[in-house]
């Protein structure tokens, strides 16, 4: 973000030298451009956060390796201290110009009332499994995020969401952890108030490991089918009307990438489900080649633009290429034509690849033609 505020400093002050536009709106351009310039860490900075973080985890260790020593009253005030020096240090450190070192001691707070939960039910014996404490982690570190509006505490509330949503979710013998969806809902609601896309970003990606998991307790093709026309509907919206859904979601316009990584995981679901099935052969067929041109459509449509989508179809290209090979050939080649079928397929892949990438990457001619 920094190397592009300073390159458009430069094309304003090169525009104004042009006589394309005058000094007072030079001027507010670049007032715009700081205003929305995100500061970058410095090494130092960066440093302060993990040594921050280092002490956090160091006061924990040291409470814990002595915990029966320590008052039982001693322990409370010591971890409660760390929690409000973590959450009030941070908060005059941001206000005084010091976001990094701000932030990082409030993801030591955090970190601290996680550790708090444990240490304290185990010194008062309260009953509980480790998901429920997760859970309660979680909802603080969420309520310390709406509080302070902090980005990194609400993407560290998601990621604790995750933690607890794979505990049950591989825990067979539990209820399916439905409640994440409910958690998603309201993280993505909060992630609007403290100005998080990250958590957004990562929100959407967990919520696609929810319906992976899903598919492991029920059956495949209830959930595989709805999330690959959900995702081919989200992409056409994204792509068709991208200025008004970018402005509900603020994704910052990778919403088709996101779609694109949905439609290919409902159908990975699917032909996995498929490809067990001798019956089912003509299926997998199917399932492939909707596959591969939900792939060449996704780069014809949106690939231009972002190029984090185009390596999301080249890496689901290669996985089809890939299933394929194993569901329908391998009867057909020995152990030297798989290696020599693979070399074919990673060539035909790179020419694609820089095909693909020199076209995307050429200078749009049509406006010079016209």
């Amino acid at each position: 973000m920094a190397g592009y505020s300073s390159r458009v400093r430069l094309d304003i002050a090169r525009w104004q030298q042009a006589g394309l536009i005058d000094a007072p709106t030079a001027d507010v351009l670049t007032r715009d451009v700081e205003a929305n310039e995100r500061k970058s860490l410095s090494f130092g900075s960066i440093l302060a956060m993990m040594a921050a973080l280092l002490f956090g985890a160091a006061i924990l260790i040291f409470i814990a390796a002595n915990w029966e020593v320590i008052p039982r009253l001693v322990r409370v005030a010591a971890l409660f201290a760390v929690i409000l020096a973590g959450y009030v240090g941070g908060a005059v450190l941001k206000m005084r110009d010091h976001a990094a070192i701000g932030e990082a001691l409030w993801i030591v707070a955090a970190a601290a009332f996680g550790g708090s939960i444990a240490l304290i039910g185990q010194m008062y014996h309260l009953s509980g499994d480790e998901a429920s404490a997760v859970v309660t982690w979680g909802a603080g570190t969420a309520l310390a995020a709406v509080a302070l509006r902090s980005n990194p505490l609400t993407v560290a509330a998601v990621g604790i969401a995750d933690a607890w949503l794979f505990l049950k979710g591989f825990e067979y013998r539990a209820e399916f952890p439905h409640l994440f969806v409910v958690m998603a809902l309201v993280l993505f609601a909060v992630s609007f108030w403290t100005r998080s896309q990250a958590a957004r970003h990562l929100i959407i990606l967990s919520v696609l490991f929810y319906l992976v998991l899903l598919v492991t307790r029920y059956d495949t093709l209830p959930v595989a089918i709805p999330l690959v026309v959900a995702s081919v509907l989200l992409f056409i919206a994204a792509i068709f009307a991208a200025g008004p859904v970018d402005r509900i979601l603020q994704l910052g316009g990778r919403l088709p990438m996101h779609a694109l990584i949905g439609f290919l995981t409902g159908l990975a679901m699917i032909q996995f489900e498929l490809a067990d099935e001798s019956s089912y052969s003509s299926g997998f067929a199917i399932a492939s080649a909707v596959a591969l041109a939900g792939i060449v459509a996704a780069i014809v449509l949106g690939g231009r633009e972002s190029r984090g989508l185009r390596w999301v179809a080249y890496a689901g290209f290669a996985f089809e290429l890939a299933i394929i090979y194993v569901v329908m050939l391998q009867s057909m080649l020995d152990t030297a034509g798989f290696f020599l079928a693979a070399a074919v397929a990673l060539a035909v892949l790179a020419f694609i690849i820089i095909r693909i990438e020199k076209r995307m990457n050429a200078p749009d001619m049509t406006g010079a033609a016209a």
